[in-house]
């Protein structure tokens, strides 16, 4: 069974029930989570506020907040009772997906379980699916869990 559980997570309810999910895989498993946030600078700075994250002021904040989101899902884990440790990190010229996707084979992980807000025609041809990329280009099983509708 899985020993290893990447988990990426981004501060959003459709990742709060991602990591829930894996949190409850684990428990059945014993396994160990990897909690990971990237910090997207990319789509940061496409963003129409996006100008203001040139500054190393906010670039710096950006990371304080990813640091915030992993603390409070390592909270969750030592909740649930599950081992787990966290990693930060940056994506400025690379996809969220592919820095996820390098992840699971640099770590070993055994299944990523990730949020997917499921999105559908139109919304998911602008905003596209991190999440949908991930499964595809994964080595290993992909557990999507959907927002609540």
């Amino acid at each position: 069974m899985y020993t290893k559980i990447l988990v990426p997570v981004d501060g959003s309810p459709t990742s709060d029930l991602g990591l829930a999910e894996a949190l409850r895989l684990a428990k059945l498993t014993h396994a160990k989570l990897r909690l990971l946030h990237a910090v997207d600078m990319p789509s940061v700075l496409l963003s129409p506020e996006g100008g203001m994250a040139t500054s190393p002021t906010m670039f710096e904040m950006l990371r304080q907040g990813g640091e915030e989101i992993l603390a409070k899902a390592r909270t969750s884990a030592e909740r649930a009772g599950v081992p787990s440790e966290s990693v930060l990190r940056d994506t400025v010229t690379g996809r969220v997906c592919d820095l996820v996707v390098d992840e699971a084979k640099q770590w070993g992980a055994e299944l990523i379980v990730i949020g997917s807000h499921g999105r559908r025609g139109a919304g998911r041809l602008l905003l596209g699916s991190d999440a949908e990329q991930i499964a595809r280009l994964s080595p290993v099983p992909v557990l999507l869990v959907r927002a609540r509708a």
